[in-house]
């Protein structure tokens, strides 16, 4: 197997020794970065995650880096399990020629070309168990889980339809396990994603009425981002009410109130059995989502509150609490699991460990944020400034995020703005090179930038078609 050590600079300092720690991993579906209450939203209820960011590292600028297709979840799953960044995927999926693949992964340990967390996992002695979502995932990565509810129980997917069900699971899981080995619980469930349903309990949580819209809410995008008709983008009617909006939000919340119930279930079964305190627990969301930011409801866009920014907390023994503002990328947990469970790091692995940074160590974090969105959109940030390019229409925004979080002033049209947009764009076709994207970044014959909801309405009879 060709490895790469991992650096001893985390199991020096937070003194992991043997029995090797546990880790639970919670991945959550569709959840927005400022979907935690602890983190500054002040329409959320989540005590279960509030407590885990009081106690653990939160991550104000985590990413997954974008996608090729609207199902962002897909490649941002994909990205996680087997560390590699977006242009540099192996096929997970049958429209990809996933079955090469899989045929390719069978039989023979990682090396160079791919790995897989799970089963690198599995090899270091880890008990490794699966209970998620059945679609939009990376299939060899799961088929590598030694338990996957779903795979060994395919009728589990008609039962499995709420966080209730999946908490249950995790904790039958927990009570029933036979070994002394340590256990990687990679826990996926389809919430807060659409539909949003949830017990009365969780929804008498949140009356629309009293919910306040994002700061970035606009009934209407103000120009063709690309991809204006896309699934998600439907689920709403164009101008987005405000009353939609509410009604929307509270449903969300209701869902991710929900999850988080049943999370704080397992963190109390790991209390009660002895393991919270030698387990290393991860959340994270798969991707952002828009509810009426900038007039968008998916996640098929590159705003800061839209579809790349994730939430990310990391808490568990030995490791120092507070928050970052390092940037990372969702497949920088591959390197940085490893390195915390003291398991070499496989050299097809892309992700940067922030496993120093975990115990207080000097880290080195990435400069800047690159992120794409199929060949429709790309953008590029730094510690202060980002610029949102539209190439299939040539168009380009700027914002300054030190003095506007949530977009709100694009100040690209500013003649004392040319040079910062000219220092990003180069920045970003640098950015584009290294990480192998090779879409370009103007349009020969440019798209028309204006949209609206009229474009939408059929023709009337003998009119234009």
């Amino acid at each position: 197997m060709l490895l790469i050590a991992c650096g001893p600079a985390f199991a020096a300092t937070a003194q992991i020794q043997s029995p090797r720690p546990n880790v639970l991993f919670l991945l959550s579906d569709d959840h927005r970065a400022d979907g935690i209450a602890a983190l500054g939203n002040p329409n959320l209820k989540t005590p279960a995650l509030d407590r885990l960011v009081e106690r653990g590292m939160a991550f104000r600028h985590a990413y997954t880096m974008g996608a090729m297709e609207g199902a962002v979840c897909l490649p941002s799953r994909s990205m996680i399990q087997t560390g590699r960044s977006l242009f540099r995927l192996p096929p997970v999926n049958q429209r990809q020629g996933y079955q090469e693949f899989s045929a390719a992964m069978k039989g023979r340990n990682e090396g160079r070309d791919w790995a897989l967390l799970p089963r690198v996992l599995r090899a270091a002695g880890y008990e490794t168990f699966h209970m998620g979502k059945h679609g939009n995932e990376c299939r060899p990565a799961m088929e590598n889980y030694e338990i996957n509810i779903l795979r060994d129980d395919p009728s589990v997917a008609e039962r499995v339809n709420s966080s209730q069900a999946y908490g249950d699971g995790v904790i039958k899981f927990l009570r029933e396990r036979k070994t002394e080995r340590p256990f990687f619980i990679y826990l996926a469930p389809p919430v807060p994603h659409d539909p949003r349903v949830a017990p009365k309990e969780f929804t008498d949580l949140y009356d629309p009425a009293r919910l306040l819209l994002p700061p970035s809410y606009l009934p209407l995008h103000p120009f063709d981002n690309g991809e204006m008709i896309v699934r998600d983008e439907k689920l709403a009617l164009w101008p987005r009410l405000p009353e939609v909006i509410r009604r929307q939000l509270a449903d969300y919340y209701a869902c991710i109130s929900c999850l988080d119930h049943h999370f704080g279930r397992i963190v109390d079964c790991l209390r009660d059995r002895g393991q919270l305190e030698n387990t290393i627990i991860i959340f994270a969301g798969d991707n952002g989502l828009s509810l009426g930011d900038h007039g968008l409801m998916g996640k098929q866009n590159l705003y800061e509150f839209g579809g790349m920014h994730v939430p990310l907390v990391v808490a568990g023994p030995g490791m120092h609490p507070g928050t970052s503002d390092a940037f990372v990328y969702l497949f920088d947990l591959f390197p940085t699991i490893c390195q915390m469970t003291h398991v070499q790091v496989p050299v097809a692995v892309e992700g940067k460990s922030f496993a120093p940074l975990l115990a207080g160590q000097p880290f080195m974090a990435r400069e800047f944020m690159f992120n794409a969105y199929k060949n429709v959109q790309r953008s590029f940030r730094d510690e202060r400034w980002k610029v949102i390019r539209d190439p299939q229409i040539n168009r380009t925004q700027l914002f300054d995020l030190a003095n506007d979080p949530h977009e709100l002033n694009d100040l690209a049209d500013q003649p004392a703005q040319k040079g910062k947009i000219a220092e990003l764009m180069d920045r970003m076709v640098t950015a584009q090179r290294d990480w192998g994207d090779t879409c370009p970044l103007t349009s020969a014959n440019p798209a028309p930038a204006a949209w609206s909801p009229e474009m939408l309405k059929p023709a009337a009879p003998g009119g234009p078609r």
